[in-house]
């Protein structure tokens, strides 16, 4: 730790936040770099600089996406730039001295996972405060996560995963560890602000970001018994009606029927460029995952929550959210054999109803 004053430090971090965000913002990787170093280099705490610059950067990045403000490459472009300095830092702030690390942990990204960047900055946190670390990166396979663990042995597994898409993979491999005799902590998006994806799913602790999960793997998690793989349905008896497995194995055929009824329904479509159709394609399919995704958990707030960030997304984009009832409409008709699904869809099409009634704001030189 350093001699710094909490003032002092504040002031610290506040300037390098807004100069990483101005260098970000101009693709300048060098200026990036010259901001997180300066602030190291002034005393900052490594561990703050992780968390309170560069992972505050990240979700700014993330919320200007969302704000029609950055574009997908932009997002990719900043998210690459902060990879490095990670990387760099790594190589810059040496680990503590340590003869026998109190714990070696192991974090990866469960299967279908591609957002990293938070499992690296935890396995950065756990490294600075003296474990030894296994960062095995984004989408690691089940069964090659199990094959690498009866190899190293480590005291905890951390999974990582943003995406709620996730979740029925993270699922097995929160299983299939445990199953080995070792715990696991789970964190990032996916597993609900408050954790109960994890807690749902069997996980032995959630952290709701990198300094819980250090916290919670210095106090300790108490190792599994071990022995046969849980059943999905042990966790999750609402499986038992195979809804979540045949609407999952029909999703594609969903997909094609929806964009050929959308295109019979609605006549503009017969004019969409190609891109436009790649991108409806995108979004219907993202419709029918998030489906099967609320399916799994038995959870309705999955899918409405997914159509109202979507209904914001395209909103920003000038684009009206009632656009999105339309597809709803048609899988209630090609799954009208399936109640719980049917149940999903009609919750889904009441949150957009619901928002088509919000009184609006007049924009600037709009009549009140």
């Amino acid at each position: 730790m350093t001699d710094m004053t909490t003032a002092q430090e504040d002031g610290t971090l506040e300037r390098a936040r807004e100069e990483l965000w101005q260098a970000v913002c101009a693709r300048d990787e060098d200026a990036a770099a010259k901001a997180v170093f300066a602030a190291l280099d002034d005393g900052a705490d490594p561990e703050a600089v992780l968390l309170d610059v560069i992972a505050h950067t990240q979700r700014e990045v993330g919320r200007a996406w969302a704000e029609n403000r950055f574009s997908v490459a932009q997002e990719h472009s900043a998210t690459a730039i902060h990879e490095r300095i990670i990387a760099a830092m790594a190589h810059r702030v040496p680990a503590p001295a340590t003869e026998t690390p109190t714990t070696t942990v192991t974090v990866a990204c469960v299967d279908g996972e591609w957002h990293a960047l938070p499992a690296r900055l935890l396995a950065e946190v756990l490294r600075l405060r003296g474990h030894r670390v296994d960062f095995l990166g984004a989408q690691v396979p089940t069964p090659h996560l199990i094959a690498h663990l009866h190899a190293t042995a480590p005291t905890a597994v951390a999974l990582s995963s943003s995406l709620p898409l996730r979740l029925p993979a993270a699922h097995s491999a929160i299983t299939a560890v445990q199953a080995i005799g070792i715990p696991v902590v789970a964190g990032g998006a996916a597993f609900g602000i408050d954790g109960r994806y994890a807690r749902l799913l069997g996980a032995d602790a959630w952290a709701p970001d990198a300094r819980s999960a250090a916290g919670l793997l210095e106090r300790g998690l108490p190792r599994p018994a071990g022995g046969a793989v849980r059943q999905s349905v042990e966790d999750l008896p609402h499986l038992v009606d195979q809804e979540y497995t045949l609407v999952t194995r029909a999703r594609r055929q969903l997909v094609r029927n929806t964009l050929a009824g959308l295109e019979e329904r609605l006549p503009a479509m017969r004019a969409y460029s190609e891109a436009q159709r790649e991108r409806t394609a995108e979004d219907v399919m993202h419709i029918v995952e998030f489906l099967t995704c609320s399916l799994y958990t038995d959870d309705s707030s999955l899918f409405t929550g997914f159509l109202d960030w979507t209904a914001d997304i395209l909103e920003a984009r000038q684009v009206p959210a009632r656009v999105l009832d339309p597809a709803l409409v048609l899988l209630q008709e090609e799954l009208k054999d399936f109640p719980r699904t049917l149940g999903l869809l009609d919750q889904g099409r009441d949150t957009l109803r619901r928002r088509d009634t919000r009184p609006s704001v007049p924009g600037p030189g709009a009549p009140a």
